[in-house]
């Protein structure tokens, strides 16, 4: 008895997961919105006016450990240096959508 219910869970859990649908991706189109609105005054073409070698080139992003979302995200949600933090003033999917952006302009070489 005790298998055929193991049997019978594992089979739920598998039917659940398998049509399930996947988590939404973050939009990078919006996310270059939000970029232009408050990321391109020093970021302008995946630069970085204030300080050069940081910038959003896929090589850099990877030097300093930023060539994540989840790292980029906390990037711009807090802050760091002389970044501000906008975890205040843009909502948690504008951030997501802006790494989305960001990392798929790194990945094109901001092209």
């Amino acid at each position: 008895m005790k298998k055929m219910i193991t049997v019978i869970l594992l089979g739920i859990a598998i039917f659940t997961f398998a049509f399930s649908s996947p988590a939404l991706a973050a939009d990078a189109a919006g996310g270059a919105k939000v970029f232009s609105a408050n990321c391109a005054s020093c970021h302008a073409g995946g630069k970085n006016l204030v300080k050069a070698e940081k910038s959003l080139k896929k090589d850099a992003l990877e030097k300093y450990g930023l060539y994540s979302a989840e790292a980029i995200v906390a990037q711009v949600t807090n802050g760091k240096g002389a970044m501000p933090a906008f975890g205040k003033r843009l909502k948690s999917e504008q951030i997501e959508n802006v790494a989305a952006y960001v990392l798929s302009q790194a990945d094109k070489e901001w092209k």
